[in-house]
């Protein structure tokens, strides 16, 4: 009888853990979630917008890319200022205290494919240039807001410190988009590694008909910086994930491959929107299964934003790994308004519920 009790006494903590275990998220078109968890603490907002030089995030700031030179942080980001979103500069030394440099891309001339916006950069340094690749496109909705809109293309920059000045190459054209391909109305810029003697970029791709939009990240490669990249044919997971923009984490520990990227939601209140932050990780950097995902923030475990929790990019430091990303405070799931927090994972990192 007593052992009858106790085991009535402990069934809704089993029920609970179980609960917690094997609940994803669903949605209403049947979109793939995951129940796996990538253990993760928010610090929350470290980047306001609002008070950057010349009014350049007046609107907003999102997109964080995060890099490293010497003992410096220097963090680029999407600035939606007067006249459209361009890529920003702030510094830190310890990447919660930031002082804002103002934009470091201009809107390209009429006719530019730049000409609307010039942002969302990603670099990488090679004999000595650093070399940056952002999102152009010469479509956005009207103002204020200027959002940018498809087709999002790839344009190329370069530089002699990662401070600028930046000079717009446009006489390099990466890549662009395909027509039958996933890549049909995006073919955006992502991260960069070498890899084997090439160049590996995590680029994102989308397809559009008319009834939705279908999203994922592919393989682009070269050898040549200031040259054309080859596309992988086949992207690295189903466009049914709903994944875009990337950011890439090699663990010496546990020699492992570690994407985050940001996971587009959908509800019938918001329709699509960025909801969360997902994770997948694989052993050989070529071959990417969308089963090995894990949920590493959303509205359950980030302090201020639960609503719109966008783009991540993400740092070793120390014994930790460090990752920036944008958000709405509260509820709202708006491209506007947004800021960027701060969150922290323990390395080796520790997926729970598998």
């Amino acid at each position: 009888m007593k052992q009858k009790t106790i085991i009535l006494a402990l069934l809704p903590f089993f029920i609970c853990c179980f609960s917690l275990r094997s609940k994803a998220q669903q949605y209403l078109d049947g979109r793939p979630s995951t129940s796996l968890r990538l253990e993760c603490q928010d610090e929350g907002v470290v980047l306001r917008h609002g008070n950057g030089a010349d009014s350049c995030d007046t609107f907003g700031a999102r997109e964080a890319v995060l890099n490293k030179d010497g003992n410096k942080y220097y963090l680029f980001y999407d600035g939606a200022g007067k006249d459209g979103w361009k890529a920003c500069l702030a510094e830190s030394d310890d990447l919660k205290q930031w002082s804002k440099k103002g934009a470091i891309l201009a809107l390209g001339d009429s006719g530019k494919m730049d000409s609307k916006s010039a942002s969302s950069p990603w670099i990488i340094k090679s004999d000595g240039i650093w070399h940056m690749f952002y999102l152009g496109t010469p479509h956005t909705s009207p103002a204020p807001d200027r959002i940018p809109a498809f087709p999002y293309l790839t344009m190329k920059a370069q530089a002699k410190s990662i401070e600028g000045p930046w000079v717009k190459q446009y006489d390099v054209t990466p890549f662009v988009e395909k027509a039958n391909s996933f890549y049909t109305v995006t073919s955006s810029p992502g991260f960069i590694v070498k890899v084997n003697g090439e160049f590996l970029q995590f680029f994102s791709g989308a397809s559009q008909d008319a009834n939705e939009t279908k999203r994922t990240l592919g393989f682009a490669r070269t050898k040549n910086l200031n040259g054309s990249w080859d596309i992988d044919t086949k992207p690295l997971f189903p466009p049914t994930e709903q994944v875009e923009n990337s950011s890439v984490f090699f663990d010496d520990a546990t020699k492992t491959w570690y994407l985050f990227t940001n996971h587009i939601g959908i509800t019938k209140e918001n329709g699509e929107y960025t909801d969360a932050i997902w994770v997948f990780w694989t052993k050989d950097i070529y071959h990417w299964n969308e089963k090995n995902k894990a949920v590493v923030l959303d509205k359950s475990n980030c302090t201020w934003a639960k609503g719109a929790i966008g783009m991540p990019t993400v740092i070793k430091v120390g014994n930790k790994l460090a990752m920036l990303y944008d958000g709405v405070e509260g509820n709202s799931t708006s491209h506007m308004g947004r800021d960027i927090g701060l969150a922290w994972m323990q390395l080796p990192l520790k997926i729970s519920g598998n």
